[in-house]
């Protein structure tokens, strides 16, 4: 277990009671709605897994201190309590808590389960704890940036060899081929150049003054917009090309802020299995359940979100290219990809992605925002 951070310079809790209040609005309004929770309560891959998760591993749960990092509706923590934890500490920082106390009183579970309106930043408990559960993940596993939190809370409130709920992580990186959906949000782009040129001429036309100086500038946004921005979308495993490779892999008992900070860089090298058009790239995770060293799960369960595991609200992130690309039998994609924090929103990341085609291509070096 790391030790615990005296100096927390983790980008998202530094500057001004302005930047904390921009970013409640930003990030945390959402998750105060009813019907935010009702789609991850739908999930069902989700909710089996952290279910299967808790329920076959009670012997870790029983007579045990819970504390559950942005517990919204508080469904973790009347599981943890349904599998006999002594103490359930449910934190949630948005008027979500409200509800989550109602649930909690309505399944007859308050005399274990105590909700808490509070940040983990500011959270005070009377103990530290056995067991911190979380549903931290967010697309691509990282962005929204509450892996944060979840390290906030072990360095603080877990006791040493207490277990962690998921207590690992890996990112997965693949090549696609998925044309319908590349062409849609091409055409989207195309329709919007369209749109403005027609406004070009109009202005020129009725009100005698030439924009066209703003169209570089305007293409560079819609470009941005439509091309190279990460898009959500649910893919088959046939859209897959060759085998995905691992970005990044993330171990809750010991990673630091500073690992979830960013994905530094990875080479990759991917070869196409049979003659395909290459439409982009995606990304997904999984999480596995298999607690700590002193503590391991009975029952180790993994939740995925990739094409194979079915639809889950994470769904992937797909990174179009310009250009499709026809390969053939062998050809080789090679190149180098990253994620670092947005400047203007540190919850948000961008993927930075470097492509070269066999060897006889130049590298491509393209950087997409993941909104």
């Amino acid at each position: 277990m790391s030790s615990i951070e005296i100096e927390d310079t983790s980008p998202i809790m530094q500057g001004t009671e302005a930047d904390k209040a921009a970013d409640f609005a930003n990030y945390f309004c959402s998750y105060a709605y009813l019907y935010h929770q009702k789609q991850m309560l739908m999930d069902h891959v989700r909710m089996r897994a952290y279910h299967s998760a808790i329920m076959a591993n009670k012997s870790l749960f029983e007579g045990k201190v819970v504390l559950d990092v942005g517990t919204g509706s508080g469904i973790l923590s009347i599981w943890a309590a349904q599998a006999g934890a002594a103490k359930v500490f449910a934190v949630e920082y948005t008027d979500m808590a409200v509800h989550a106390k109602r649930l909690v009183e309505s399944n007859g579970l308050s005399h274990i389960v105590e909700v808490i309106q509070s940040s983990v930043e500011d959270l005070q408990l009377p103990q530290k704890v056995d067991i911190i559960i979380s549903e931290w993940m967010g697309y691509i596993l990282l962005r929204e940036s509450m892996l944060d939190s979840v390290i906030r809370a072990r360095n603080r409130w877990l006791n040493p060899g207490g277990s962690l709920f998921p207590s690992h992580a890996t990112m997965y990186f693949s090549a696609i081929s998925f044309e319908e959906d590349r062409e849609g949000k091409f055409n989207e782009y195309t329709q919007s150049m369209q749109d403005w040129r027609k406004f070009s001429e109009d202005m020129t036309k009725y009100y005698s003054v030439n924009v066209s100086s703003l169209t570089p500038s305007f293409q560079k946004e819609q470009l941005d917009y439509y091309i190279y921005s990460a898009l959500w979308t649910e893919l088959r495993v046939e859209h897959l090309v060759g085998q995905p490779v691992i970005i990044k892999q993330l171990d809750l008992n010991t990673c630091s802020l500073a690992d979830a900070e960013c994905v530094h860089p990875v080479t990759y090298d991917i070869e196409v299995p049979y003659p395909s058009t290459v439409s982009g790239f995606a990304g997904w995770f999984t999480v596995h359940f298999n607690g700590s060293p002193e503590n391991p799960a009975t029952k180790r369960v993994v939740l995925s979100t990739g094409p194979e595991a079915g639809n889950t609200h994470w769904g992937q992130q797909v990174f179009y290219l310009m250009e499709p690309l026809d390969c053939v039998t062998g050809t080789k994609l090679h190149g180098m990809v990253s994620m670092t924090r947005q400047e203007k929103n540190k919850r948000l990341y961008s993927l930075n992605l470097e492509l070269q085609v066999d060897e006889e291509t130049p590298v491509t070096k393209s950087v997409y925002e993941i909104p």
